[in-house]
């Protein structure tokens, strides 16, 4: 994303009209009187032994972690996701493996590194060969649907697969006021729409098994409401509002499931495709990086009972360990060669039970350019992150490498290079990237070219993102 376009955002301080003093009521309602009933590690394990379990997967679009209060943050952003991760699994160090939503997904959803699916550019896409974890479910006997707002993750793309239903939300008219206020914000709808939508979804097909996807765009466009305009309206207080605003309209949808019975047998996904600078290294937004500002991003799993207290794993996952360790919990088959695994041992390990947690290492790759069609040419910026060491490599405009080690122990922010100070973290780290570089190819080959159409490209272009 440009730095002008996330400029231009903050000076609208954008607001979208909605009840969000009604939703934000109901969320404290469902963290006051929580129906789910209490659980342990041991009710966690033996989740596969259960067929009544439905899923939730909640993806909120350029969500970052360090944004949040789950994970530290002064502010309180995000009170519904906290009351989930008091109660439930949060993984504490995880990251997205782009900065860049289509190829962040597709890691996600294949649990294949970047380098792998070659999901890399504007027309890339996910083979028709690609297993999905939608199509798993599916075959397990869930109703699958996926209602989606970002255009990086149309069926074009390859991204429906497996599901029943696949669909952008209807959307309600904006009024005068919300126009007038908004001027650059294109993209049609709110993630109020998304909710309801959901909500229409459970109606018919709440009392059977099911999995549903939400893709949530508000955060992404710095949408919120009057009664979450708690920070300021300064460009990086406008980020935290939406936030709280996105958090209230998912407490608001929990809390309808509440009152249906459908907590006491669903497990929620909840996590993002990236995060958000903030001007730490000269540039604002996302999709150009992959620092820890753009990749540091939230998982949690809530379960259908309460945890108390609430785990954590403090060791390094990425996204691409996300469906490896549900379908693991759930008792259902394997992504195929996955470069994610599941995450079992070091849940048992946080609930202070069975082996020794492995530390874990993740990838993160943006290929810069990534937007323009007509060129070709790769140049790749690759994360590794190692416990506390992060290495980014990345190659210039004339081919150079740069490399940059930080240490977040000594340096929480990664500001200062300790690349010279550092060697044999540096040589163990370069090793872990020549084996990335090196990676076997998808069990499918290739990823796909896609052709997209101009009314496909502008609606790319409504996010903000320049494709030429």
């Amino acid at each position: 994303m440009s730095r002008e376009f996330s400029s231009l955002r903050w000076i609208t301080a954008t607001v979208v009209v909605g009840a969000l003093s009604y939703a934000a009521y109901r969320t404290v309602v469902i963290t006051n009187s929580d129906p789910r009933p209490p659980g342990n590690v041991y009710d966690v394990m033996a989740l596969r032994e259960r067929d009544d379990l439905n899923v939730l997967f909640i993806l909120v679009d350029t969500l970052r972690a360090h944004r949040m209060s789950a994970y530290g943050y002064e502010r309180e952003t995000s009170p519904m996701f906290d009351y989930l991760a008091e109660t439930g699994l949060l993984f504490r160090q995880h990251t997205a493996q782009s900065s860049w939503t289509k190829t962040s997904m597709a890691s996600l959803w294949t649990g294949l590194n970047p380098v792998r699916t070659g999901v890399l550019k504007s027309l890339h896409g996910i083979p028709e060969e690609a297993t999905m974890p939608a199509e798993i479910f599916r075959e397990a006997g869930f109703h699958t649907t996926g209602i989606w707002r970002n255009g990086w993750v149309d069926p074009n793309f390859g991204f429906s697969k497996g599901f029943e239903v696949y669909a952008r939300p209807a959307f309600r008219v904006r009024g005068e006021r919300f126009r007038r206020e908004n001027p650059h914000v294109t993209l049609e709808g709110t993630d109020y729409d998304v909710a309801e939508a959901a909500r229409e979804f459970l109606r018919i097909h709440g009392d059977e098994r099911w999995f549903l996807y939400l893709h949530m765009m508000d955060v992404h466009q710095y949408l919120y409401s009057d009664d979450s305009a708690l920070f300021g309206s300064e460009y990086s207080d406008v980020y935290d509002n939406s936030i709280h605003h996105n958090d209230s309209v998912i407490g608001e949808l929990l809390t309808d499931m509440a009152e249906q019975g459908l907590l006491e047998k669903t497990l929620i996904v909840w996590t993002s495709d990236h995060g958000e600078a903030f001007n730490e290294r000269g540039f604002e937004g996302h999709a150009q990086t992959v620092y820890r500002e753009t990749t540091d991003v939230p998982f949690l799993i809530s379960f259908p009972f309460q945890l108390a207290p609430g785990l954590v794993v403090e060791s390094t996952t990425g996204g691409v360990d996300v469906w490896p360790t549900v379908l693991d919990l759930l008792g259902l088959p394997a992504l195929p060669d996955a470069d994610g695994r599941s995450r079992r041992r070091e849940i048992l390990a946080a609930g202070g039970h069975g082996l020794a947690p492995d530390p874990g290492s993740a990838f993160a790759h943006i290929e810069q350019g990534w937007g323009d069609i007509k060129k070709k040419k790769t140049r790749p910026m690759v994360t590794v992150v190692d416990g506390s060491h992060r290495f980014v490599s990345t190659v210039g405009p004339d081919g150079e490498l740069r490399e940059e080690l930080f240490d977040s122990n000594a340096d929480p922010a990664e500001l200062e290079n300790v690349l010279d100070d550092e060697k044999e973290v540096a040589d163990s780290m370069r090793a872990l990237l020549g084996d990335y570089h090196e990676s076997r190819p998808a069990p499918w080959g290739d990823a796909s070219e896609i052709e997209i159409d101009e009314l496909e490209l502008n609606h790319l272009r409504a996010l903000g993102y320049k494709i030429d």
